[in-house]
């Protein structure tokens, strides 16, 4: 039975992968690194602390882990600070659909939870969830199932009651390893994802709605 809904972030509620790849690539550029187009999409869904330890060992960077996350976060608050930003056409209206059947909303998402509250807050939509897990509060990243299962705990919701709407391989992988269900959601901006584990695939909010949720069960 639904009881609860588990939004990503990044690519679901916001379409972030574009400035996220303009200020990665200045960081990329200041430190004289250059990642394939594949290899880029590969962290797309990871942990900003995931990412970073694996270009850190590759190209032997000599910044710190936490060192290079700062960088990154930086940049993106900077971005959405400065910047106009808007939810993806028709989150708003699903959200308040969820909401009107007192199913409880939460976010999990691997960015860290300062950005996810200022994300939020700018698109006046903080009000909805009851639960935010940023990527830095849990230890092991998606394709793990840990981020999921405590926002589910969080929620005070089983597992098998939620629905997770993802839109990175990464996302619909750990989803699936908490033993809910998921919608994949296809993005373009979010590369080449491999949405195939999904129990359902959109590519517009236009089709999702309480009663396609609730038929996932």
């Amino acid at each position: 039975m639904l009881k609860a809904v588990i939004f990503d972030m990044d690519g679901v509620l916001i379409d972030s992968e574009p400035f996220h790849l303009v200020v990665n690539e200045k960081i990329f550029a200041n430190l004289g690194i250059n990642l394939s187009e594949d290899e880029y999409q590969s962290f797309i869904g990871t942990t900003h602390k995931d990412m970073w330890s694996i270009i850190k060992e590759k190209y032997r960077l000599p910044q710190s882990v936490p060192e290079l996350v700062d960088m990154q976060v930086s940049g993106n608050i900077n971005y959405i600070k400065n910047e106009e930003i808007e939810a993806i056409k028709g989150v708003n209206n699903l959200l308040s659909e969820i909401a009107c059947e007192n199913i409880k909303i939460g976010i999990a998402s691997s960015s860290p939870t300062e950005v996810i509250e200022l994300v939020t807050n700018k698109l006046g939509i903080s009000d909805y969830f009851s639960a935010i897990v940023g990527g830095e509060k849990i230890e092991k990243g998606k394709p793990a199932p840990d981020i999921f299962l405590e926002a589910a705990k969080l929620l005070n919701a089983n597992p098998s009651d939620c629905v997770v709407i993802e839109d990175s391989e990464n996302g619909a992988l750990a989803a699936k390893a908490a033993g809910m269900k998921c919608i994949g959601f296809k993005n373009p901006n979010s590369g080449n994802q491999d949405l195939r584990k999904a129990d359902l695939i959109v590519d517009k909010y236009d089709s999702l709605n309480v009663n396609v949720l609730r038929n996932l069960f």
